[in-house]
């Protein structure tokens, strides 16, 4: 038994011990060595404090009425006829005929490449977006507009197109495509 106690004495020992190193520890963190914090904040609370500028002020809303029962509603069309100018009486294109392959292109996507010559009879090669080589000859469509081509040269093909004008009808407009070199 006495083995016991001489164990419990020693466990009680460092007990003690630890006790004293913890107590020492804290004793040296308490010593006065901050003087140049405490002056610091000595000094900041000695400043002359900076004035806060006021708020702007807030201006009052003034409400506005709108009314108007007397304009017109802009969400409905116009109730204008066409002007005389631009509506062309008779012309609309002919929506019932066989589109051609050319028709399915924008004008300004084909090219003009050159013309050949076969028994008298003259034709244009039209370059596609497609990559394709087309003929043609007077009489034919092309492009989106009912593009019909009213005369071939060798440097220009010239065609009449029938474009819608805004207002529900149809003119006709002359364009033409210059051979590319």
């Amino acid at each position: 038994m006495t083995y016991k106690n001489d164990k419990s004495s020693i466990s009680s020992l460092y007990k003690g011990v630890s006790v004293l190193v913890v107590v020492l520890l804290l004793s040296a963190c308490s010593s006065q060595h901050y003087g140049d914090l405490d002056k610091y904040i000595e000094d900041v609370k000695h400043k002359t404090k900076g004035r806060i500028e006021p708020l702007p002020e807030v201006k009052t809303y003034e409400s506005y009425t709108y009314q108007a029962q007397d304009l017109r509603d802009p969400f409905t069309p116009f109730s204008e006829a066409p002007s005389e100018e631009l509506a062309q009486p008779g012309i609309t294109p002919d929506i019932h005929r066989k589109r051609e392959a050319l028709e399915a292109f924008p004008l300004d996507s084909l090219k003009f490449v050159g013309t050949i010559e076969k028994d008298g009879s003259t034709w244009g090669l039209i370059s596609a977006p497609d990559k394709a080589i087309y003929r043609v000859q007077v009489g034919n469509h092309m492009g989106k507009n009912y593009g019909e081509i009213m005369s071939l040269s060798e440097s220009t093909i010239l065609l009449k197109e029938i474009i819608p004008n805004g207002s529900g009808g149809w003119v006709e407009r002359e364009a033409s495509l210059a051979l590319t070199e």
